[in-house]
């Protein structure tokens, strides 16, 4: 984490909302961006939705930059607050930087294919049928539920877990907890299950039981994998993506006053 950055070359790359682009003008009369391949750092105008797109496509082309959000979505947890005042590339120079490690998942489906995405909030498995699903869940090698019975079951960074694995009553997870959280999705059984806290160097193997009877997708981020036999999940160390957010609303702070919010 950085509190002092040095950037001069700044590219913008805009969702195509009314209100993103009408931001992206305003700010392209005030002052000169770069192409996005010559560019030290890339401001990000929309919504979470669009900073997960533009993270995920710097993961694809393997050309990672560090990212100012600027919110004209809906809940920007990913972004910073947008202000007309002020200069862009000072703001982003003033920025606390936070780095983060996306989930790579590894999802091998039932005629054998292997497809390899990654998450930067969560990874979860769901059943594609009215029938539940059943996984072996195992975490290192070890089996440790022979067999859950339930609607899914996800795995959340910390800077997903305020996503979808809180709404599926997951623990939210602190920035420097080195943890994830396995939670499951409606369990059936074993009923007392909740989930489980895990050192985010746990490697997690999810295996289908009766997956041609009981179908289960696996969806890392956007990014969906149907008839899935069996997923193997471990953090990507290697894929470091930097954030950057204006002092007093870092991503940190907003992790943990969520757990405040009655």
């Amino acid at each position: 984490m950085s509190v002092s950055n040095e950037f001069s070359r700044l590219a913008m790359v805009a969702s195509d909302s009314e209100r993103a682009q009408a931001a992206a003008h305003e700010l392209r009369e005030a002052m000169s961006f770069c192409p996005i391949e010559e560019a030290e750092a890339v401001a990000v105008i929309g919504g979470d939705g669009f900073m997960l797109q533009t993270l995920h496509q710097m993961l694809d082309s393997g050309k990672i930059k560090p990212v100012y959000g600027i919110n004209l979505g809906t809940v920007g947890f990913l972004m910073n607050r947008y202000r007309k005042s002020g200069n862009l590339l000072d703001k982003v120079n003033r920025a606390r930087a936070f780095q983060i490690a996306p989930l790579r998942m590894e999802a091998v489906t039932q005629d054998g294919a292997t497809t390899t995405f990654c998450a930067i909030n969560e990874v979860s498995l769901l059943r594609e049928t009215r029938q539940t699903a059943k996984i072996e869940v195992s975490v290192n090698d070890r089996v440790r539920i022979a067999e859950l019975v339930c609607d899914g079951v996800l795995v959340a960074t910390p800077a997903g877990s305020t996503a979808y694995n809180l709404s599926a009553h997951g623990p939210i997870l602190p920035l420097d907890s080195q943890l994830l959280a396995l939670t499951p999705i409606s369990p059936f059984r074993p009923r007392r299950w909740n989930g489980a806290l895990l050192p985010d160097r746990s490697r997690i193997q999810l295996r289908v039981r009766e997956p041609a009877k009981r179908p289960v997708s696996a969806v890392a981020d956007q990014k969906e994998v149907r008839d899935v036999a069996e997923v193997t999940l471990e953090i990507a160390r290697e894929l470091q993506l930097t954030l950057l957010f204006d002092p007093g609303h870092a991503l940190d702070e907003r992790i943990v006053a969520e757990q405040f919010i009655a």
